[in-house]
Parts: structure tokens; sequence; C-alpha cells
């Protein structure tokens, strides 16, 4: 590249063609070169670092476990729950919430029937859920909780009997592909032009969700130019090196549950020292956590060579 004009962008980013939850974003003109350099990285934060809400955990009036029959409903409760997998929430804040179904047959369920607390709003309405025989009632509360990314319900623990977690899709992203065209400016032939096809969920506009990709990557990369990182308090100075590095570990780190390192970390526990620094009962107190979790967090701790404070 015989200039510098790399250095400094001057691209547009506009919505060339919207279709509810489907859109064609377009950059340009962008160096040649950097087509692929920024819609390789923007397609890959799109479909894995976007936060989103689902449903985590459902309990249903009159059934104890998942492979229960229910009388009076044309699904079984297996059905009911992957239709449930299938609702999208939007959310004004990364709090969980309670979402509740009370229908009586007879009766075609759908998400316009779901009862939200402020905050949330179930966007799919028509989402067919389930069907009642005339006088049948059908009662759900479903927790949702926010995330990234993709939670098997064997990761989720659930707080009561009767509850039943779900698998979880976080994305607001269901698909991006983009393409690199050559553009013009002036006499100038050799820019790059990238194309984005993005479908999300109806949660999240596609132009909103390349600027949320892009923020993230602005951030990852602000590391690299000014890196922050937190120092290590005084109480861990006579430490070994290899203790103080143990110390510095992020909660993401331990290789917990995607749960429980979202909740660590919404509890201002984001690393191994500041875990080590709180008494058990503390982090026990943090939302979403429960008795399982906290074993979990001790049994990734010992394998560090740590052990919490009673």
């Amino acid at each position: 590249m015989s200039n510098t004009a790399a250095l400094n962008p001057n691209f547009s980013v506009v919505e060339v063609q919207e279709n509810g939850a489907r859109s064609t974003v377009v950059l340009e003109p962008l160096e040649s070169g950097y087509g692929h350099t920024l819609g390789n990285a923007l397609r890959r934060v799109l479909l894995s670092s976007l936060p989103g809400t689902a449903i985590t955990k459902v309990t249903i009036d009159g059934v104890t476990h998942q492979f229960t029959s229910f009388e009076g409903m044309t699904e079984d409760v297996v059905e009911l729950i992957l239709n449930l997998k299938q609702v999208r929430i939007k959310a004004d804040s990364q709090e969980a919430g309670v979402l509740r179904l009370n229908v009586k047959g007879a009766k075609e369920v759908t998400a316009a029937d779901i009862e939200c607390e402020a905050g949330f709003e179930v966007v799919n309405k028509d989402l067919y859920i389930a069907t009642l025989a005339k006088g049948k009632n059908l009662a759900i509360e479903m927790v949702v909780e926010s995330g990234v990314g993709y939670q098997l319900a064997s990761e989720i623990e659930t707080e009561a009997v009767g509850q039943m977690a779900v698998d979880a899709l976080f994305s607001p992203v269901i698909k991006v592909s983009y393409k690199v065209e050559a553009t013009r400016v002036g006499r100038r032939t050799d820019f790059d032009k990238i194309v984005f096809d993005i479908v999300t969920d109806g949660t999240i506009s596609p132009l909103d969700a390349v600027k949320q990709a892009a923020e993230i990557l602005i951030k990852q990369f602000s590391q690299v130019v000014n890196p922050v990182v937190k120092e290590v308090k005084e109480e861990l100075v006579n430490l070994s090196p290899e203790e103080v590095e143990t110390m510095k570990l992020t909660v993401e780190e331990l290789d917990l549950p995607t749960r429980i390192a979202n909740a660590l970390r919404k509890g201002g526990f984001e690393t191994v020292a500041d875990l080590v620094r709180a008494p058990k009962d503390e982090i026990s107190r943090v939302k979403n956590l429960g008795g399982k979790s906290i074993d979990l967090i001790e049994e990734a701790l010992s394998k560090k060579g740590v052990v919490l404070t009673n």
C-alpha cells in the first residue's frame, strides 16, 4: 500500500436492504485488503459474542419432569419444551426475569399468550407452543437470563423440585455471510466493499448487531494499544510468581459453566484473587448461584491449588 489512507478510515456503513430481521449491510470504500480483514472479524464476533436473552428454566404445573405425560395437550412435554426454546425475548437489561403462561382450553397456545415482567418482551408472538383440549389448563413459569453463545441444560442449576433446565441459545444473530467486492472512488478502482447478509432473531436489528460487534472488537484492540491489567493487591505480594499468575486468572479461565462465570462477574468476582478474598458465604449470596454452583467453583479452584475461605 503506497499511502497511509488505511490508517485514517473513511468508509460508510449503510443498511441498503432491510426486511425485518434480515438486512444487507454494506461497508465501503475500504482500502484494498481490508474487506476480508474487517469482514471476517465482524462475522466471527456477530456469530459468537453478542449477548442475548433466553429461557433457561421452566416449571409446568402438574409436571415433575420432561418425560411426564400431560393429559389434554396434543404435544408431549418434550415437544412443549422444544417449542418454548424457540421463544425469543428482548430485554432492557441483563438481569434475570420471569415469564408466565396461564391459559385454558380449548385453545391453540402461542407465544402471544406469554405474560412478561416489566423490561421483557416476546418478539415472535406468532410462535406455536401447544394445543389444549376443552377445559384443560396449562400454567408455566419460565426463568429468562442473559448470556452469550449456547448453554447446555446440564450446565444450568435448577432451584426447586419440578423446575426443568432448558438448553439456551442466547445469540441474537442466526446467520451471517459476507462477500467482498471491488468498488471505485474517482479514478481508483482498487477499493474493497463488504456486503453483509445478516439474519437476527428479531431482538436486535442487523445494523445494531454490526455496531455491537464493532464495539466488542474496539475493546479488544484497545487492550493491545493501551493494556489495562489489574494490579495484584498488597496481600498477594509474598506469593510465588506461579501463585500470582493463578490469582490473576479470570473466572472464565477456570472452565466454569458460562452461567456461573456470568453470575460471578455480575456479583463483582472477576478473578481468582477476588474469590479467595471473600468468605464462601458471601460468594454463595451472589444471585443465581446455589450450593451446587459453589461446589463447582471450589472444585475448579482446587485444580489450581486454591481453597475458598470459610
